[in-house]
C-alpha cells in the first residue's frame, strides 16, 4: 500500500451551504451525512468531510487537478454563478486565470473564505 490521503475536514458555519457550494462548483455528487459531516467524494477516493464549526476557525486552501475539459466547466460554472475568481492564491489577478507550468489555474472562495483552486498540470510539471 502506498500512502494516500483518504479525507480532510472542512471547517464551514454553514455545512449544507458549504458542502451544496462544493458539489455545484465542481460537479461532485451529492454529499452523504456521516456524523457531523456532510462527505463530499471526489472522483480520486479523497473525501472532503464538511463539518460545522463552533467556533472561530483557519480558512483553509484546498486545490484540485482537473482534466482541461473539466476546467472549461468548472470555470464556466464559476462565471455562471457570479463566484469573483483571481489567478493567485491571494486574490492577485482578480478576474484572470494563470497558465503556470503550461496549464491552466484560478482560485476562488467558498461561502466561508476557504481558498479553492483548480488546476490543469500540478505546479512543478514544467511548461511555461
Amino acid at each position: 500500500m502506498t500512502v494516500q490521503l483518504n479525507h480532510t475536514i472542512i471547517n464551514a458555519t454553514d455545512r449544507a451551504a458549504t458542502a451544496d457550494f462544493l458539489v455545484s462548483i465542481l460537479g461532485l455528487p451529492e454529499p452523504a451525512e456521516f456524523g457531523p459531516f456532510l462527505v463530499v467524494q471526489t472522483d480520486n477516493g479523497v473525501s472532503l468531510d464538511v463539518m460545522r464549526a463552533t467556533g472561530e476557525f483557519t480558512r483553509q486552501h484546498y486545490a484540485f487537478l482537473v482534466e482541461e475539459d473539466e476546467f472549461d466547466t468548472i470555470f464556466g460554472r464559476i462565471r455562471e454563478g457570479e463566484v469573483p475568481y483571481w489567478a493567485g492564491p491571494r486574490h492577485s489577478g482578480a478576474g484572470e486565470i494563470n497558465t503556470n507550468d503550461g496549464g491552466r489555474g484560478v482560485y476562488f472562495d467558498d461561502p466561508d473564505g476557504h481558498v479553492l483552486e483548480i488546476l490543469t498540470r500540478p505546479y512543478g510539471s514544467g511548461g511555461s
